[in-house]
C-alpha cells in the first residue's frame, strides 16, 4: 500500500496509484459479487442484472438488453433463468401490450441479507473515518467514476458495433 502522507509522493504519483487501487477495487468487486450470485444460484451477469432491476427499478427487457450490453435473446434467456428461480416476474406493460416489464421479486434478499449486512457494517465502519466533506467528496469521486466507466463502455460498444459492420460489408 502506499503511504498517501509523505510529502514526497508527487501528484503523478498519486494518480499512478489511484489507477491502481481502481483496479484492484473493480477486480474484488467483480470477485466479491461472484461469490454473491453463486449463493443464490446465478452467475454474476445474472447477479448483475438483477442489480441493475433493484437500482433502476422494473425494466423493459429491451431496456434491460441496452443497460448490459447484451442481445435481446441473451436477456430473455437472462430473464427467463431469473423468472425461474423467483427472482423476477415478468408483467405486460399496460400501455403496449407487446412489451414487457422486468420487475425484481426480492427473493434474492434473502440469501444475501447477512452477506450485505456484515459488508454495509464494514463500510460504516470505514466511513466513520472521514468526516462529512471527505465523504462528500468521496461521493463525487465514485459518482463521477461511474459516469467515465459508462461513457466508455457505451464508446467500446460502439466501436464494436462499428468492426462488426465494417466486417459485413
Amino acid at each position: 500500500m502506499t503511504d498517501l502522507s509523505s510529502p514526497l509522493l508527487q501528484r503523478t504519483e498519486l494518480i499512478k496509484a489511484l489507477y491502481q487501487a481502481g483496479r484492484e477495487l473493480s477486480t474484488t468487486a467483480v470477485l466479491f459479487h461472484s461469490v454473491v450470485a453463486e449463493q443464490v444460484g446465478l452467475n454474476v451477469t445474472e447477479w448483475k442484472c438483477l442489480e441493475y432491476l433493484e437500482l433502476r427499478g422494473p425494466l423493459m427487457a429491451g431496456e434491460l438488453a441496452e443497460l448490459t450490453g447484451l442481445t435481446t435473446g441473451a436477456i430473455t434467456g437472462v430473464i427467463d433463468r431469473l423468472e425461474q428461480g423467483g427472482f423476477v416476474r415478468r408483467e405486460r406493460d399496460p400501455h403496449d401490450r407487446r412489451k414487457v416489464i422486468v420487475q425484481p421479486t426480492g427473493e434474492h434478499k434473502q440469501g444475501t441479507i447477512q452477506v450485505f449486512e456484515t459488508l454495509m457494517q464494514r463500510y460504516g465502519e470505514l466511513f466513520e473515518a472521514y468526516n462529512e466533506q471527505e465523504l462528500a467528496f468521496i461521493l463525487d469521486y465514485l459518482t463521477r467514476s461511474t459516469a467515465v466507466m459508462a461513457a466508455e463502455t457505451a464508446r467500446l460498444r460502439q466501436e464494436a458495433k462499428l468492426a462488426e459492420r465494417s466486417k459485413l460489408g
